[in-house]
């Protein structure tokens, strides 16, 4: 009989692609069930993937609200435990965020064994929190920032972990920068207003001394100004929102801007596009501008601190890639070294192994 495994995740869609990427990954093996939040079920498809909505609620501080968040908290835990018992789970996958804590106390009751995956370059203050609990903790490396030194040994370093049909686009050829320039700016499942607001000016620059197409992931709310702005100057573009599968579009840049959340970061460097990160300053524990000085350190990426941003500073950056491109070339090589191996299998049996043996 095969192991039944719960993946527990939510929130926003850096933690819900990284899940699907788990599903795909171990139901050849196992039998994975796929446990999201409201708001997780919004970047999942439904045609494609059974799951069950458990919600959790945010964890705050706030005096008058702490006795309904008390109140929801326990709720949840109470169907993360009926969930688990009922479906006789051997093993709970947390996925990292507040989303992750009821399943986990859940399943720490009922003594099933518990995994949890961090991807980024600080430890986020969930699993944080849940290390205590963890048989072992799946990261992209060893050194993460603010981890405890007690809970060392429980790190497993993985290869990235990435959804199934990405590695259909892993032998296409990509097309180099000489007077095409495909760029994609990714600012997250949410989109991001920052991205929106302030690269017009850039994007002009560049448009009058290249061929310019854009893919830009925009906010809901800016998509028809947006539009507006690039059919009147005249620039090729594809506007999107969350996309599945964004990495039909990453395959065809040559060049990306993009906020710095893990799942992002991994798919480009998959599909080895160069980047310039420009990190959400207000991430917790500046964990995107961790990940980005990681990235920057392989010789992936440059960065761009939000806090220290002007478009005078891009356009600068952007033309020197372009015009110069040495740097351009060298990362991505570094690239091409990195995705190389990464392979479906490899992972596959890898993480197969690392369930059996622990």
């Amino acid at each position: 009989m095969k192991k039944k495994i719960v993946i527990s995740s939510g929130g926003s869609g850096g933690h819900v692609i990284p899940s699907i990427a788990f599903y795909e990954h171990l139901n050849d093996n196992f039998e994975a069930l796929l446990v999201l939040d409201k708001r997780g079920s919004n970047f999942v498809n439904k045609k494609k993937y059974k799951y069950t909505n458990i919600e959790s609620p945010r964890l705050n501080f706030n005096f008058f609200n702490f006795p309904i968040i008390l109140i929801k908290l326990f709720v949840s835990f109470l169907k993360s435990f009926f969930f688990l018992k009922k479906n006789k789970a051997d093993i709970l996958i947390g996925m990292g965020g507040y989303m992750s804590i009821p399943m986990c106390l859940a399943a720490k009751i009922l003594n099933i064994k518990i995994y949890l995956f961090e991807p980024n370059a600080v430890i986020g203050r969930g699993n944080k929190f849940l290390l205590s609990f963890c048989k072992k903790i799946m990261c992209y490396t060893s050194e993460i920032v603010n981890f405890p030194n007690k809970h060392k040994d429980k790190i497993f370093v993985i290869d990235h972990i990435l959804r199934k049909e990405i590695y259909d686009f892993r032998n296409i050829q990509k097309k180099e920068i000489i007077n095409d320039v495909n760029l994609i700016i990714i600012g997250g499942s949410q989109g991001a207003k920052f991205f929106d607001e302030n690269l017009k000016n850039s994007i002009i620059n560049l448009s009058k001394k290249y061929k310019l197409k854009i893919y830009h992931q925009v906010s809901h709310s800016d998509f028809n100004d947006l539009e507006f702005f690039y059919n009147k100057n005249g620039i090729e573009n594809k506007l999107f929102n969350f996309e599945e599968n964004i990495f039909k579009y990453i395959n065809e840049a040559n060049l990306a801007i993009t906020r710095s959340g893990a799942s992002t970061l991994s798919e480009l460097a998959f599909l080895r596009v160069p980047l310039i990160a420009i990190p959400y300053k207000f991430a917790t524990d500046n964990h995107q501008l961790e990940n980005a000085i990681n990235y920057e350190k392989s010789g992936f990426c440059w960065i761009l601190k939000e806090e220290e941003f002007n478009e005078d500073k891009l356009t600068t950056l952007l033309l020197n890639i372009i015009k110069n491109k040495e740097d351009y070339l060298i990362k991505q090589n570094s690239l091409e070294k990195f995705s190389y191996k990464n392979n479906w299998n490899n992972i596959n049996e890898k993480l197969k192994n690392f369930i059996n043996e622990n």
